[in-house]
């Protein structure tokens, strides 16, 4: 009995080693990760936090202590408030508009089809292009006298659209831009998802008699569902922060500025250009704001409509 005893007391001893020595090296293996994830990303939101509360001095020294009063100046912001509205719809327009064309271009490009890893890279090139040199190419489409689209549209008979300086039509030159440039990424995704759904289910519908419409509205959405709910997540995030796109495109003096402003935008002109570090941490800690809700809101709603099998 004693020798059973001390076996299992043996047994015990080398299992929890073991388990410790699994435990040691799959933190070793996500430490760095984590680290970086701190350092990069949790501890600047502290530091902008308390950054929100002083007011800059001279050369970015000697700060203020201001209390909330850079979050009281927001309220009654004008550009915070065209900021927030134009990032809002910034977001609506480019997440539903890419995610429906991606989840539509994934299907398409999910089927027997010639030549469909040409079609797959052809679409996902812009996202591995630099935001840089896409917009200066936009730019140039955009170009009120020489631009492609005037062009096209002069050939038609159609007045000239000032794409770039037109308040009513800013906006909607920079969300064409974005859904350009991101469509691409969330396609990739979705057809990732597409590949795991299996093949019995259409197989049965098939047989069944069900049209494609019917499988894809009562086994393809339902099923890809939840790598659909990481794309519109990710995708908000994303476009929350749009900055690059409007920054090179759209310039303070643009008569289209205040259409188009961003949170981001905003921030980086009261931050650098009017050095001005406190009031521009307090707006990006409203954005940091609206992502939270946002997000909590999706996670919310997902246990409504997304199925995971």
């Amino acid at each position: 009995m004693r020798l059973n005893l001390g076996a299992a007391s043996a047994a015990r001893e080398r299992v929890s080693a073991a388990k410790r020595n699994e435990w040691y090296w799959a933190w070793g293996m996500i430490a760095p990760t984590i680290i970086g994830l701190v350092v990069l990303n949790i501890v600047p939101i502290f530091q902008t936090m308390y950054m929100s509360f002083f007011k800059s001095g001279a050369f970015g020294k000697g700060n203020t202590f201001i209390g909330l009063e850079n979050y009281r100046r927001l309220l009654a912001d004008a550009q915070v408030l065209y900021a927030t509205r134009n990032t809002l719809i910034y977001m609506v327009c480019v997440v539903l508009i890419t995610t429906v064309l991606a989840l539509l271009l994934a299907v398409a490009l999910g089927g027997r089809i010639k030549g469909k890893g040409t079609y797959r890279t052809i679409y996902f090139i812009p996202m591995v292009a630099t935001p840089a040199a896409v917009t200066l190419i936009w730019r140039w489409l955009y170009n009120y006298r020489f631009g492609l689209l005037n062009h096209m549209l002069s050939s038609l008979g159609i007045t000239p659209v000032d794409w770039i300086d037109n308040p009513n039509a800013a906006m909607l030159s920079i969300a064409m831009v974005g859904i350009w440039s991101t469509v691409g990424y969330s396609m990739v995704l979705l057809i990732a998802g597409l590949q795991e759904i299996p093949r019995d289910y259409y197989e049965a519908a098939q047989i069944d008699g069900a049209k494609p419409v019917r499988q894809f509205l009562h086994i393809t959405l339902p099923l890809v569902s939840p790598t659909l709910f990481f794309v519109l997540v990710t995708s908000v995030i994303a476009a929350m922060q749009v900055f690059d796109i409007v920054y090179m495109m759209i310039g303070v003096t643009s008569p289209s500025y205040d259409a188009t402003v961003s949170l981001v935008y905003l921030f980086y002109n009261n931050s650098f250009k009017y050095s001005n570090k406190g009031y521009g941490s307090a707006i990006i800690m409203i954005l940091l704001a609206m992502i939270l809700l946002i997000t909590a809101v999706q996670q919310r709603l997902q246990k409504k409509w997304v199925n995971y099998m």
